[in-house]
């Protein structure tokens, strides 16, 4: 399994090389090492996030495609959609099938057919539009709706901070 895996995201890994995409950038934290990648993400124009540098750490299962990776900014972001330790919480990263708290439905939830590709730009349309409905981020989601000014501020920070690494 671990070998079908590995082929998967070389392949990936290459197609990347050769056919870089706007907004991000990803690669191996270690070359002996095909189950852990480096992502910047450049934050997305006309969003809070835009000129911001932001680092995260994605981590493929053995099992991969089968199920998905786990995505954890390393640079500080303030966003409904990210759990305080920078844990990305998106749909498509959670485990294919039916949800068992019957939030999401099984299509929108993680499928082998996703590539590193589609997940960073999920996650790009992630920073673009928050979804405060069920957040990861309680706190962000309630400055999101209540405080914009103050979400703004906090996010701007973060902004800056990105961009001093």
């Amino acid at each position: 399994m671990a070998s079908q895996a590995s082929l998967l995201l070389q392949k990936q890994l290459k197609d990347l090389c050769k056919h870089p995409v706007d907004g991000f950038s990803a690669g191996l934290v270690d070359e002996s090492n095909l189950f852990e990648w480096s992502v910047t993400i450049i934050g997305p124009q006309d969003t809070l996030y835009e000129g911001g540098f932001f680092n995260a750490i994605m981590s493929f299962p053995e099992n991969y495609p089968n199920s998905p990776p786990t995505v954890r900014f390393t640079t500080e972001i303030w966003h409904p959609n990210v759990y305080s330790d920078g844990k990305v919480c998106i749909s498509i990263l959670h485990p294919p099938g039916d949800d068992p708290n019957g939030y999401e439905c099984a299509n929108e939830r993680w499928s082998p057919v996703h590539t590193v590709e589609s997940i960073i730009l999920s996650i790009i349309s992630m920073l673009s539009s928050p979804n405060d409905e069920s957040p990861a981020n309680v706190e962000a989601a309630k400055e999101w709706r209540e405080k914009r000014d103050e979400f703004k501020k906090r996010v701007s920070r973060c902004v800056r901070r990105s961009q001093e690494m």
